[in-house]
C-alpha cells in the first residue's frame, strides 16, 4: 500500500474524533517516527510504499489514536523548551504553559548566575523537563529535583543523561518533608492542582492516560501542596531567593492569599498564553 493511500484511510478513521489540523499533525509525527520521513520528504516521495509489517505498525498506532491515547505516549517522546524528552505513563506530558514558567525563571536568574553560584530546586519533577531546561540555559547553576514517584525519577534521570546534564535527583514525598536541608536561590514547583470537581473539564486523552498522582488533589484541600512547599520555602530559600509556582487557573486569588498569609512578599500573579492565571513568583 502507498503511504498516500494510507493517509486517506488515516484521516477517515480519525475525522470524528479530532479536527483535520490535529490529524495532519499526528500523521507527520508518525511518518517521522516510523520512517524517518519529514513532511517535505513525504511530499518528495509520493510513491513511498508501506510493507505489510509497516501497515501493521500504522494500524496499531491508529487504534491507539482512536482510543485517544496521547501521541506523545505512542512515540514515547515530547518536546519542551527546544529539548526532546522521554515520556511514559508514569510522567505527565510537558505543557506549553510550563515553558512560560521556565522562561520566567531564566529571565530572573540570568544576570545573577554569571556572578555567583545559583542553587535551584524543582519539586514534583516528573519528566525532569523543568530542571533540565533550567540547567541547559543556566549552566552555572546547581540544580536538584524531587519526586515522590520512583518510576518518574527513572525517566527524569534518563532525560538528564540524554541531554548530558548533571542534576541531583531525590526520591522524597514532599508532604512528609520537614526541611530541604540546604538553602536555595530558586524553588519551583508545578504540583498536582486539578480538583476532582474539575474532572468533567479534562479531556479523555488526559483523564484516561496521564498519571492521576501528578494531576489531582482533593476538593477539600486543593492548595495542600502549595501550603507545604511554601512553608518549606520559608525555611530553605536564601535571603534573596524566589519561589515560583505553576497554579490552577481558577485558584489564582486563593493561592496569592495563601502566600500573603504566610508572609511572602513581592507576589506576582501572571497569566499564560491563553489568558489564564497560571504562575506565581514571590520572595521572603
Amino acid at each position: 500500500m502507498l503511504l498516500k493511500q494510507y493517509k486517506t484511510h488515516f484521516f477517515d478513521s480519525l475525522k470524528n474524533i479530532q479536527d483535520e489540523q490535529e490529524i495532519e499533525s499526528f500523521f507527520f509525527i508518525i511518518t517521522e517516527y516510523l520512517h524517518n520521513l519529514k513532511r517535505v520528504d513525504v511530499a518528495l516521495n509520493p510513491n513511498f510504499e508501506l510493507s505489510e509489517d509497516e501497515v501493521q505498525k500504522w494500524n496499531a498506532i491508529l487504534a491507539d489514536l482512536q482510543q485517544e491515547k496521547p501521541i506523545q505516549y505512542i512515540t514515547g517522546e515530547a518536546w519542551f523548551y527546544g529539548l526532546q524528552f522521554e515520556v511514559n505513563e508514569n510522567t505527565l506530558i510537558p505543557r506549553p504553559e510550563t515553558e512560560e514558567l521556565v522562561e520566567w525563571i531564566i529571565e530572573s536568574q540570568k544576570s545573577k548566575v554569571q556572578s555567583q553560584k545559583c542553587e535551584i530546586l524543582d519539586i514534583g519533577t516528573g519528566t525532569g523537563c523543568i530542571p533540565i531546561s533550567l540547567k541547559t540555559n543556566l549552566p552555572q547553576a546547581n540544580v536538584s529535583a524531587i519526586d515522590v514517584s520512583e518510576k518518574a525519577l527513572e525517566v527524569a534521570k534518563r532525560n538528564a543523561a540524554s541531554n548530558k546534564l548533571e542534576i541531583n535527583f531525590i526520591l522524597t514525598n514532599i508532604l512528609e518533608a520537614k526541611d530541604l536541608n540546604q538553602y536555595f536561590d530558586v524553588i519551583v514547583s508545578n504540583p498536582p492542582y486539578v480538583r476532582n470537581l474539575e474532572k468533567q473539564e479534562i479531556k479523555k486523552n488526559v483523564l484516561d492516560y496521564e498519571p492521576h498522582l501528578a494531576l489531582f488533589v482533593e476538593d477539600t484541600d486543593a492548595l495542600l501542596f502549595y501550603r507545604k512547599i511554601a512553608q518549606l520555602a520559608l525555611k530553605n530559600l536564601s535571603p534573596n531567593g524566589l519561589l515560583f509556582f505553576e497554579i490552577n487557573q481558577y485558584l489564582g486569588k486563593e493561592t496569592v492569599e495563601l502566600l500573603e498569609n504566610l508572609g511572602f512578599k513581592n507576589i506576582e500573579l501572571k497569566k499564560d498564553i491563553y489568558g489564564n492565571d497560571r504562575m506565581i513568583k514571590c520572595s521572603i
